[in-house]
């Protein structure tokens, strides 16, 4: 016998909200192209949790395995993940996607502002549209790949005696693409200062 969805009869409406995101992110994304001749957005990724993560995240934090736990007390049925080339691009994006209508802030943590001890840098946004909950990250190429790369040397395989020079080069690494970026970023300003 088939269990019922986690999500309850949700998933089309979870499907439509996460539509109507994309969707506007892609006509942030137009009407940059138009005005800065470039993409603000390097790609976006974007999935309802499937339901046996959404599952195991309820086990997790000890609540029921109920549409009313995987959409009210779980904010992350929805995630979109949005990587820019540029640090300004993150927020430009963070900005338009606050200014929608119908997009309402729950929670923000600013991890480019306020980095992890670790190194992780990432701007992260709980939305709440049409009364169902949207995790969204956003970050840069660079931060990207350190929290890709970050993730398979920490969580693949036990670090061993040398765990705290691997933190160690990681939290370097991270620092020197986080310079990477602003110098980057500040190349891009002189470039479009010029062009006035």
């Amino acid at each position: 016998m088939e269990r019922e969805s986690i999500y309850g009869a949700h998933l089309p409406e979870l499907e439509r909200v996460m539509q109507q995101v994309m969707d506007r992110i892609g006509s942030i994304r137009e009407r940059e192209k138009k005005i800065m001749d470039a993409d603000p957005v390097e790609h976006c990724l974007c999935r309802i949790k499937s339901e046996e993560s959404m599952r195991e995240k309820c086990r997790r934090k000890g609540l029921p395995e109920t549409p009313e736990s995987a959409l009210e007390k779980i904010h992350d049925a929805i995630g979109i993940r949005i990587v820019c080339a540029f640090l300004h691009d993150v927020y430009l994006i963070r900005d338009e996607l606050l200014a929608a209508e119908g997009f309402e802030l729950v929670r923000e943590k600013d991890y480019i502002r306020e980095v992890k001890p670790n190194g992780y840098r990432s701007l992260h946004m709980i939305l709440k549209i049409k009364g169902y909950y949207v995790e969204i990250q956003l970050r840069t190429i660079s931060m990207d790949t350190w929290a890709a790369l970050e993730h398979n040397v920490s969580y693949k395989r036990s670090l061993g005696g040398n765990e705290a020079l691997i933190r160690s080069e990681l939290k370097r690494c991270a620092d020197e693409l986080a310079s990477t970026d602003v110098s980057m970023q500040i190349i891009r300003d002189m470039i479009y200062s010029d062009c006035k």
